[in-house]
């Protein structure tokens, strides 16, 4: 009976292992059916009066063999995402861009309209590593756009320790059959989807064009979260796509500038994105789509690259609005996702030492599976001369950037899963501190002192009552609503409207951690039943409605809505997105004034 027992707790772990490995089901068959020949095997041995200390351990032996045989041979294999859901999707009518002609899928309940895996520019392989993108090649026939193209070359997660992230993390894992594969991953990965509304509109419809985030160095155009299913039914289309991460995209080297026909190096993801923002200015209205009324949106890395858009030269004219979410690059010295061209070429003669080459063509030699391996730091754009032409902030003196208006904002909780792994005490939290505030690690620690009983209500966030909570509240204002705090104080001086929010909302899943309020800002919270309340979809009609406004208008408030006023000289109040929406003072007011001490002291 032990025996039964055992082997029984050990094949049903196995299945479990099977599960959040993605393995195909004909592992589970094979695991169930080594079981149950071990259960025999030993039944036999038994009447045959074999069984002892020796059988057991080659009964053992061979049963963990087939398991660990089997479950390399039954990994998941690779394949695209499918645009939509339900399965078999009906296909949408043919569309003709500058490529070719295409069709796409419809959802479930027919009210929206996918186009996925669109090819926006030339596949960057081979002598294209490192360069500019190119245009997309044209296609003959009809290009059938039902799945997601690739995502760009990253880093891997093992796929059993992603489930268990998302069990742990996200609380969002579920068993649902017809998922055991891995998403495709290439250099081959330039390729974008739109989402448009079934019912055609007697005029052309705004666009939002959202850039994913993930530090610039992960990430993938089919996540659930930001899929504009729910804001195209809204009357807007919206479009995502893939670009070019870590080494691909933002590798420097002086080489790589000479040979630039625009001499150009180091902003090759920028770039990807600019000619993706260019594609939709050409081919959008193929969709149903106004040129003329491009809103750019993006999160976390997506939103520092909405920033650089703001100011590159080679955007001017192709977007109005600007939606920012979480990040920005308006620093003298930005703290993440931007650094100096000189430590950007620095970072490239540490991976041609790497792989022991010493040119960057050589480097286009070395497979894309192996480069992406690199230990050196490539999640940074850089002022090359052409995609960036001079500091982000410079521009913004001048008032030469972009954008016509700005909807933006921060959550709660932004630094505290970047943060989960440090270790803070009293006693170490000015130096944490001084990794990035240098000499104003103390002014902070007497705004946000480390023994602090717990986070007050200025703070508007949960008791922590500790080190470790100060130092959250501290660095989620170093790392993320800075860059906000300067955004909008441009903004206010040159007169563009702009609007601040700050999510608050607490539920079961990211809670108002960092990327926290992305599935209620873009309708994705129906993606995980059971893990949001009547309260959170409340609130995720109100955001979406704030985002879909903001891309018609360049205003986010409409009929219903709480108000949201606009930032001005004599109104620096956020709007707290929470069950409450209300307007209330910016928590971090007084964070900011040491930030901008530290700030000063780069030219």
């Amino acid at each position: 009976m032990v025996f039964s027992i055992i082997v029984i707790i050990l094949t049903v772990l196995y299945i479990a292992v099977l599960e959040l490995s993605k393995n195909i089901l004909l592992g589970w068959a094979i695991g169930i059916l080594a079981a149950i020949a071990m259960l025999v095997a030993r039944t036999m041995l038994i009447k045959r009066d074999s069984y002892n200390i020796k059988s057991t351990i080659i009964m053992w032996i061979i049963f963990v063999a087939i398991l660990a045989c089997n479950y390399v041979l039954t990994a998941p294999p690779y394949k695209n995402v499918p645009a939509v859901a339900n399965k078999n999707p009906d296909v949408t009518d043919v569309v003709s861009v500058e490529q070719g002609d295409l069709t796409g899928v419809y959802n479930e309940d027919h009210s929206v309209k996918v186009y996925a895996g669109i090819p926006y520019a030339k596949a960057p392989v081979g002598e294209l590593r490192f360069k500019e993108p190119q245009p997309a090649e044209s296609w003959d026939g009809v290009r059938e756009c039902d799945e997601f193209g690739p995502m760009a070359m990253q880093a891997r997660t093992n796929p059993l320790y992603d489930s268990l992230s998302h069990i742990l993390g996200w609380h969002d894992y579920r068993v649902t059959f017809g998922d055991e594969y891995l998403e495709a991953m290439s250099e081959d990965c330039l390729y974008l989807n739109v989402f448009a509304p079934e019912e055609a509109s007697d005029e052309p419809l705004p666009v939002i064009f959202y850039v994913h985030g993930g530090s610039l160095s992960t990430g993938q155009s089919s996540y659930t979260e930001y899929r504009g299913e729910d804001l195209a039914k809204r009357g807007v289309i919206v479009v995502n796509f893939a670009y070019r991460l870590n080494v691909f995209g933002y590798y420097a080297a002086d080489d790589l500038k000479d040979e630039s026909v625009n001499g150009t190096t180091g902003n090759y993801g920028l770039l990807d994105q600019i000619a993706a923002l260019q594609w939709v200015y050409d081919n959008i209205e193929a969709f149903g789509g106004d040129p003329n009324q491009i809103t750019i949106a993006g999160e976390s890395a997506g939103s520092s690259s909405v920033n650089a858009m703001c100011v590159s030269p080679l955007t001017d004219g192709l977007f109005n609005y600007a939606i920012a979410e979480s990040s920005g690059i308006l620093a003298r010295k930005p703290f993440h996702t931007f650094r100096d061209y000189s430590e950007a070429v620095k970072e490239g003669d540490t991976v041609r030492k790497e792989f022991g080459v010493t040119s960057s063509d050589e480097l286009r030699d070395i497979p894309a599976e192996e480069l992406v391996k690199t230990a050196s730091d490539q999640s940074a754009m850089t002022v090359d001369g052409y995609a960036i032409t001079e500091q982000p902030y410079l521009t913004y003196e001048k008032g030469q950037n972009h954008e016509k208006a700005l909807l933006n904002g921060f959550n709660a909780k932004e630094s505290d899963a970047f943060l989960l792994t440090t270790k803070a005490t009293k006693e170490n939290y000015e130096k944490l501190l001084a990794e990035d505030l240098y000499s104003y690690a103390g002014d902070m620690a007497k705004v946000v002192p480390a023994d602090s009983p717990q986070r007050d209500q200025h703070f508007i966030v949960d008791a922590m009552g500790d080190a470790k909570g100060a130092l959250n509240i501290s660095y989620s204002a170093i790392w993320f609503s800075y860059s906000h705090y300067l955004w909008n104080n441009y903004l206010v001086e040159q007169g563009v409207p702009t609007y601040e929010y700050y999510f608050t909302k607490t539920n079961d899943s990211l809670s108002n951690y960092h990327a926290g309020e992305l599935p209620y800002a873009y309708g994705n919270l129906w993606r995980h039943p059971g893990l949001y309340s009547d309260e959170d979809y409340a609130l995720s009609d109100t955001m979406q409605q704030y985002w879909v406004n903001f891309a018609k208008t360049g205003n986010p408030n409409g009929d219903g809505l709480p108000t949201w006023e606009m930032r001005d000289e004599n109104q620096s109040k956020l709007l707290q997105l929470d069950t409450d929406i209300k307007m209330i003072e910016d928590p971090n007011s007084e964070l900011y004034k040491i930030i901008d001490k530290y700030q000063a002291t780069f030219n």
